[in-house]
């Protein structure tokens, strides 16, 4: 038995209108980038021109732009990065299970459970209120000095849950907004196709929540990757980043290094930032369009 070919599907003809439209919005979308090129330029060079040219500007090339001291701190101030993005994969990780428990106990409805909200609302308004700096103390230098036995004695390791603590309060206030924007009909319908109401939340609500707090997440990380160079006030012996430049300046008398430490968090934080901004364009432009998220 013989097949005929399927007739190939012919591509409807552009007009000449519609190729004059496309041409002209390519046109003005050079031109836009090239005016946005041409002034950043203009910009960076007449704040160069402006600062290299004020009477300090050789004191202050030399106390915090030095290139040999640049190339003799960075290797001990890139070491000291390392222990801050091991506080920050530490913490983000218990920030996250912190924030979504917190989060489920804050909107659970059972009657059973209200001292457990109860508890939960106390923790957020307690760390949410109090500045990290001073969490960071407390618990880096008050827990230790309880003397028992049976803790940890590092500082670091509660500068770590203090962090932990302080940002899961921000964290759980974030999935709470996401769980309480899923409207209770998504609920309703998973219900009555026979689902548990643990089986609806872990299926339904959890997945939609998340995708609709992922933004204020990654905003959430990006800021934690540079609040994790507060520990080097309480790091004691341990060298971190922000510990290394500050040895490095007790001994030369330079802000170089602080330059470097700052500088690696930029690098550190720029790639997660634009992630975040990438992914709340996308997840808005599909729902401009109409499609799932």
């Amino acid at each position: 038995m013989s097949s005929s070919a399927a007739p190939a599907q012919v591509q409807p003809e552009i007009s000449e209108i519609e190729q004059w439209r496309r041409a002209y919005r390519a046109q003005r979308k050079r031109r836009s980038t090239a005016v946005a090129v041409a002034s950043t330029l203009v910009a960076a060079v007449v704040l160069w021109l402006a600062v290299t040219h004020t009477p300090g500007w050789h004191e202050t090339q030399q106390t915090f732009f030095s290139g040999h001291q640049f190339a003799k701190s960075f290797p001990a101030v890139a070491k000291g990065l390392w222990l801050n993005v091991r506080i920050l994969l530490v913490s983000e990780a218990f920030i996250l299970l912190i924030g979504l428990v917190v989060a489920l106990l804050r909107t659970t409805q059972a009657a059973v459970s209200a001292p457990l909200r109860v508890i939960g609302a106390l923790y957020v308004d307690i760390f949410r209120g109090c500045p990290l700096l001073v969490w960071l103390y407390l618990f880096a230098f008050g827990v230790p000095a309880m003397r028992l036995s049976w803790l940890p004695k590092d500082p670091i390791v509660w500068g770590t849950v203090a962090i932990s603590l302080c940002y899961g309060s921000y964290v759980a206030e974030v999935f709470r907004a996401g769980i309480q924007s899923i409207h209770p009909s998504q609920q309703a319908a998973a219900r009555s196709l026979g689902l548990t109401q643990q089986q609806t939340l872990r299926l339904v609500v959890l997945p939609q929540a998340v995708r609709a707090v992922l933004p204020p997440l990654l905003n959430d990380f990006v800021a934690l990757q540079k609040d994790v160079g507060l520990i080097s006030i309480v790091a004691g012996t341990s060298i971190d980043a922000i510990k290394a430049a500050q040895i490095d300046n007790y001994a030369t008398f330079n802000f170089t290094p602080y330059v470097i430490a700052a500088l690696l968090f930029i690098a550190l934080a720029v790639p997660s930032a634009h992630i975040a901004d990438a992914i709340g364009a996308r997840m808005n432009s599909r729902q401009r369009a109409g499609a799932p998220v």
